[in-house]
């Protein structure tokens, strides 16, 4: 790999961070707001113009469910180890019963979700993606 290869591409990381936060309808202001940063420095990191700590990047990444690794290289890395696909760090002997438990309430969520009309469907996908980046705060 050549050094051209392992440089950051701080555009690049900034256009990830900010096509997430817009994924989840969330302004710079209350991205800001819930990570404890300025909008204007937010605005610079989404830019490529500002770097930040790894304190901040940890924060964008828990606020915006997404893992480190998406953010900095556009995909995330597939260690035999750890299950990073979900964002839960699951020891491999853990990762059958993390699954199972997490599959009975995916069936719950989707029975409960199969009694719900489209616009109730589109209301509770809004309401979620507004709570998430509260949940990691």
């Amino acid at each position: 790999m050549d050094k051209k290869e392992k440089d950051l591409n701080f555009i690049e990381i900034g256009a990830r961070i900010r096509a997430e936060r817009e994924r989840l309808n969330l302004t710079r202001e209350k991205l800001a707001e819930i990570i404890g940063l300025s909008p204007f420095y937010i605005g610079q990191i989404e830019r490529g113009d500002r770097k930040m700590s790894v304190d901040t990047l940890v924060k964008i990444s828990n606020s915006l469910h997404v893992s480190v690794d998406y953010i900095l290289k556009g995909y995330s890395s597939n260690d035999t180890n750890l299950n990073t696909q979900t964002n839960f760090y699951v020891l491999e002997s853990d990762e059958k019963n993390y699954k199972e438990i997490l599959d009975d309430d995916i069936k719950e969520l989707f029975t409960i979700l199969q009694r719900c009309s489209k616009t109730e469907i589109n209301l509770i996908k809004d309401m979620i993606k507004l709570i998430l980046p509260y949940l990691n705060k």
